[in-house]
């Protein structure tokens, strides 16, 4: 079997999952890197194994006549974006593995700025995400926004092939996009292995629209941090900030006090349990509405939400924690 080309130095992985018109973006991007062509491979992990995306991305082979050299991988067996980044990063010729996915745009230098900050005892390097939002924004697009304070997100890294071989990849019990690219981070970190920051790295993450009452949906994601937290317990203290799920875990008690006693005909006390619950939803409506853009639909959604992302919240913790209370496979 020969070998990858001497003058391939770094393998792009861009998970996709039915977003054409995205994925189409983010390749154009990327054929605008300001690095030899010859140097760099685009490999299209697609989640969903689709025709399209098959066709999309032969014509695009086509366009650039393969250089840089771009490949199509349909993803089989374990499905998600954690399984298609390691399917990815092991379809791979180059020893440094760029991840970003199919909603960024990289700027012209983000692969050559990348790759330099991978020095000689250096495992893997995070760059910058930018991701402009409106001002005001609405609470979703303002909690979204929080991902370019993230230390480590794979829309945005760098890994050298090693490290990945090391750590043994992404795990792939995180079936969603959420954690798992904290979960590669913190087992870096707890190998040793050395990871930097280089801001000259960007990327730009464009806000995309949501349905109404999309915060309710995303609450499922609260059980993978279970898992992160089963795993790396002190790491996960130290990096992740969710001192929100006690304030959580207050407003479903109450709930459940209140339905608890109501179904035991203790009505006085379920009034006041619910009473409670009611005040601690309104605060929790009144803090995401500070700084907020206010249309109508926007306070409707904060209305709805707030009433039920506490409970929906720890109802997925608590699936998480039975699904994944032993942490390591």
């Amino acid at each position: 079997m020969n070998g990858p080309p001497e003058s391939l130095q770094v393998s792009v992985v861009v998970p996709t999952y039915r977003r054409p018109d995205l994925l189409a973006r983010c390749l154009e991007s990327l054929a605008r890197q300001r690095f030899p062509r010859d140097g760099y491979e685009v490999l299209v992990c697609d989640d969903a194994a689709s025709s399209a995306t098959k066709k999309q991305v032969g014509a695009l082979r086509e366009a650039w006549d393969n250089r840089p050299a771009l490949r199509y991988v349909p993803v089989a067996g374990t499905r998600g974006p954690a399984g298609a980044r390691n399917l990815g990063w092991r379809s791979a010729k180059a020893e440094i593995i760029a991840f970003t996915d199919d909603d960024t745009v990289p700027e012209a230098e983000w692969l050559a700025h990348g790759v330099s900050a991978l020095a000689p005892g250096v495992a893997a390097v995070a760059g910058a995400t930018e991701m402009p939002i409106p001002e005001p924004p609405n609470d979703y697009e303002r909690d979204a926004a929080g991902l370019t304070r993230s230390e480590f997100i794979t829309a945005n890294c760098f890994v050298r092939r090693s490290a990945l071989q090391a750590v043994g990849g992404f795990d792939p019990r995180y079936t969603m996009a959420w954690r798992e690219d904290s979960d590669l981070h913190f087992a870096l970190l707890d190998s040793g292995l050395a990871v930097r920051r280089e801001p000259r790295a960007r990327v730009l993450h464009p806000m995309r629209g949501v349905r109404f009452g999309a915060g309710l949906g995303m609450q499922k994601k609260a059980m993978f941090d279970m898992l992160l937290r089963s795993k790396y317990p002190a790491l996960y203290r130290r990096h992740i900030h969710s001192g929100i799920w006690r304030f959580y875990l207050a407003v479903a008690a109450a709930f459940a006090a209140a339905v608890a006693l109501a179904a035991l005909g203790h009505a006085p006390m379920a009034w006041a349990a619910a009473a409670v619950w009611a005040g601690l939803s309104a605060v929790f409506f009144l803090c995401r509405l500070r700084g907020t853009r206010r249309s109508f639909r926007d306070v409707a959604d904060l209305a709805l939400t707030s009433a039920c992302i506490p409970l929906l919240s720890i109802a997925w913790r608590l699936v998480g924690w039975i699904r994944f209370g032993r942490g390591r496979p």
